[in-house]
């Protein structure tokens, strides 16, 4: 049997991992939350809360991949033999397979457009660019084919392995999304009149932080991250026992804070200075930043240059996604990868299908009110990321043997190690009556 897969490195995996929770909710949500939420002091409360409750529930996924060396499922049962505690990890993959397959939807409309933008079609005087986002989500053919090649791009990196895919991928992408973003930023800072919309973005404004905005922050501070899933346990399986966990753990919280960051520092200084609204969700990529990159010089450039952004951000977060099913199914026996990445992605492929056609031929199919791409998205977002995310500190706080987590913090500083009792009884006490608060929130039960 082929021996099981590994990061070659350390940054490997701190770039692969933050990749998979860099999505696109964070460069095309949360700016604006921040924006109209308390600028910088919703900033504060959210960089607070990602370091006391996203942190120590990263850490914990972290923990239980790496002391086991197993994917998810396995990991747990190895932990905790003869319980139900391995659902968990049936869960996380379960979220996983219904998430990707209504992200690579989004996926393929950014290549779609992104086509377009290489092609230098799609920036033109007078387009009314709300019109032409509707045709594109409209067109069956078009919607079903990008998603298809979405999805081809996911299966053939994640079926060449940790190193030779995963890794190597995220090496090239990760950097290049930042490198992109550093190029988006500057030109968005030299446009005149960009300072109020620097303000707009960062000033702090407490009267604007209100209970249902401090309960997102909440929220975010844990979904951020790829956390809930089981992802994470994954990833960490083929971390060297030799690298800390902690310092790890920093690492991709503060690559997840940097990208959301930088993500409002390169849209509002240019909204601003050109006199638009801002805006959320897809809105903002296929209909606002298109208008108005075409009123900025060589916005052609620029637009390209933000679509591929936005894909690198989709791709390595789709990764993750199905590698979790690829690895939970392959037994740690690599020659059973490539066949199983296709198998799981012409899976996710064919249950996204009703997610592509929602916007059009399927439009009138509705559950609870909601479009098939909508209520994919809230069984995701609202009830099995949150009930993963419960399950996970619970299982760290309560079933995970001590000796297991004395041994994973063995290697790093004296303080690290003594915080342990403190760490316990914050996953046990603390993160958990804060996540149902935000579980019980976001389905209305206990309105903020």
């Amino acid at each position: 049997m082929k021996s099981r897969d590994q990061w070659t490195s350390k940054i490997g995996f701190i770039l692969a991992s933050a990749g998979s929770a860099i999505g696109l909710g964070a460069i095309w949500k949360f700016p604006n939350v921040v924006a109209t939420s308390g600028g910088g002091a919703f900033f504060l409360v959210f960089l607070l809360f990602t370091l006391g409750i996203g942190l120590p529930l990263l850490l914990a996924e972290f923990v239980i991949g790496r002391s086991t060396g197993k994917e998810a499922i396995s990991a747990y049962r190895d932990i905790a033999p003869g319980s139900k505690w391995h659902w968990t990890g049936y869960l996380g993959m379960g979220t996983c397979f219904l998430l990707l397959s209504y992200y690579s939807v989004v996926g393929g409309w950014i290549l779609l457009y992104l086509a377009r933008g290489i092609a230098g079609g799609l920036l033109q005087a007078g387009q009314n660019y709300d019109t032409l986002f509707g045709q594109t989500v409209s067109n069956p053919w078009s919607s079903v084919t990008a998603q298809f090649a979405f999805m081809l791009i996911t299966i053939i990196v994640v079926g060449q392995g940790i190193k030779g895919g995963i890794e190597r991928a995220s090496r090239i992408l990760m950097p290049g999304l930042f490198i992109l973003f550093l190029v988006l930023i500057a030109r968005s800072l030299t446009l005149p009149g960009m300072t109020e919309g620097l303000l707009y973005f960062l000033q702090p404004d407490f009267g604007k932080l209100t209970g249902k905005a401090v309960l997102y922050a909440l929220g975010q501070s844990f979904f951020c991250l790829s956390v809930g899933v089981s992802v994470m346990v994954t990833y960490s399986s083929y971390l060297n026992k030799k690298e800390s966990l902690v310092k790890s753990s920093f690492s991709v919280v503060g690559l997840n804070v940097l990208t959301s960051f930088m993500a409002g520092l390169a849209i509002f200084p240019a909204l601003f200075a050109l006199g638009m609204k801002p805006q959320e969700g897809p809105g903002l990529l296929f209909s606002t930043l298109p208008a108005l990159f075409e009123q900025m010089p060589y916005g052609s450039i620029f637009i390209t240059l933000f679509l591929a952004l936005f894909l690198f951000a989709a791709l390595t977060s789709a990764f993750s996604m199905l590698e979790i099913l690829v690895s939970g199914f392959s037994g740690g026996e690599e020659q059973k990868r490539k066949r199983l990445s296709w198998l799981f992605g012409a899976l996710i492929f064919m249950a996204g299908i009703p997610s592509a056609l929602s916007f059009g031929v399927w439009s009138d199919v509705r559950i609870m009110g909601l479009s098939l791409f909508d209520a994919a998205d809230f069984a995701v977002t609202n009830v099995l990321m949150p009930i993963g995310v419960l399950l996970i500190a619970l299982f760290v706080g309560y079933r995970l043997p001590k000796e297991r987590l004395h041994a994973e913090f063995a290697s790093e500083t004296a303080g690290w190690r003594k915080g342990l009792a403190l760490y316990v009884l914050l996953l046990r006490y603390v993160i958990p009556v804060i996540i149902v608060i935000v579980f019980l929130n976001v389905l209305n039960i206990l309105p903020i």
